[in-house]
């Protein structure tokens, strides 16, 4: 097969799941970097194959991703050399207790993506990025949503599960649940305010990405349409009730 018939790797900007994410940290990024006048010192725990780290580190950014799953990186190292970012994309196997030891300096953003659900203390996981990042730099979050789920499992049928999302302390249907635990707005960002940050912005993400068929983004133009329409949704100050039914939610806090 020709390399020209292959389908392209979707990046963080142009898929529906992802692209509200990478713009709001790509403008927190380009803030950064002109505040400061240089390239930023950035890790991603949890990072896995380096989804987010990559497009960061194309960037110019220094980044490290710090993972306790060797095979992620080591897909993610593979991805460092083809893409020649050996020198600014570093990762290493560890967890958040490991940060001190592992960082040469304090980083200016850091962000935890996906992992928050699944660490076993949450709060312990913030604080420890807290005594990372230099004051004035900025934690990206992105988690999934307990109402988010509510409105998923409501939509499919499964109306009892809905009910226990809603009910139950760490937002799962059961002991089957994949998911360890979703948060509600409120609940994460007092967390972070607990660990010395405040919130700069807060909103739902992925609001119908999960809940569109597949079928029905079939071309480029439905997709990119759906992703114009998440991105609006998630800037727009006054749209931000509907932010409570996105499945994941994206919280940047800025340490004091």
């Amino acid at each position: 097969m020709s390399t020209d018939r292959r389908p392209k790797r979707r990046g963080v900007d142009t898929a529906p799941t992802t692209a509200a994410v990478w713009a709001t940290v790509s403008g927190i990024v380009a803030q950064r970097t002109a505040e400061l006048a240089r390239p930023l010192r950035v890790l991603d725990l949890g990072g896995g194959t380096g989804g987010l780290a990559v497009p960061l580190a194309e960037a110019g950014h220094q980044v490290i991703v710090v993972d306790p799953n060797l095979d992620a990186l080591a897909s993610l190292r593979r991805r460092a050399a083809e893409a020649g970012l050996s020198d600014t994309l570093v990762s290493t196997q560890g967890d958040a207790d490991d940060l001190r030891a592992i960082l040469k300096a304090r980083v200016d953003l850091a962000c935890l993506h996906g992992t928050l659900e699944i660490v076993d203390d949450p709060a312990h996981t913030v604080g420890r990025i807290a005594e990372v990042i230099t004051p004035g730099g900025h934690l990206s979050v992105v988690t999934a949503q307990r109402f988010g789920a509510v409105i998923a499992r409501a939509l499919s049928g499964q109306f009892q599960s809905a009910q226990t999302i809603l009910n139950h302390p760490d937002g799962r249907w059961g002991a089957g649940d994949p998911v360890r635990r979703r948060f509600d707005q409120s609940s994460l960002e007092a967390m972070l305010f607990s660990a010395g940050f405040n919130v700069v912005l807060s909103h739902g993400v992925r609001l119908f990405s999960d809940l569109v068929p597949s079928a029905a983004i079939g071309s480029e133009p439905d997709r990119a349409a759906l992703i114009a329409l998440e991105q609006a949704i998630a800037a727009h100050p006054e749209f931000a009730a509907l932010g409570q039914i996105g499945a994941s939610l994206h919280v940047v806090a800025r340490r004091h």
